[in-house]
């Protein structure tokens, strides 16, 4: 016998996008994030600019939206680099991509969290980071040329 009803298929895995966005001095461009427990992931951490895919979105078209929406930013030469699961957080799958960007970060008109700031590659084992962002920031620099 047939039967006319399809089973709709299962939603995937929830999905984000964050850029690891550089300067021409080699900084990394981090957001410190608010301290909202409960409301958001990883409240009062410092983290890169990114976010969830809204259903339908592509994580290259999230992380568009996330730039602007967040600090009214558009980055030079987004490359999709590679995806990391936050395990320990959203369980989001995230979709890692670099930029470039070389303005004063103290006058992007920040729309989330508590502040931009560049930093030195050598002054982030200081930060208070999320572990898989940390992780894909040191895969990120074990990668780029020197």
């Amino acid at each position: 016998m047939h039967s006319d009803t399809t089973a709709s298929p299962e939603p995937g895995p929830a999905r984000g996008a964050v850029a690891i966005i550089t300067n021409r001095r080699g900084e990394l461009l981090l957001h410190l994030r608010d301290d909202l427990p409960g409301v958001i992931a990883w409240p009062n951490h410092w983290s890169v600019l990114g976010g969830g895919c809204d259903p339908g979105e592509t994580p290259a078209t999230a992380i568009v939206r996330e730039l602007e929406e967040e600090a009214g930013l558009t980055a030079e030469h987004l490359t999709e680099l590679f995806e990391i699961t936050d395990h320990r957080g959203s369980g989001q799958i995230i979709t890692f991509f670099s930029a470039f960007w070389d303005g004063d970060e103290t006058r992007l008109p920040l729309a989330e969290g508590v502040k931009l700031q560049f930093f030195a590659p050598e002054h982030l084992d200081i930060l208070t980071i999320p572990p898989f962002i940390r992780d894909g920031i040191h895969r990120y620099l074990a990668a780029r040329p020197s």
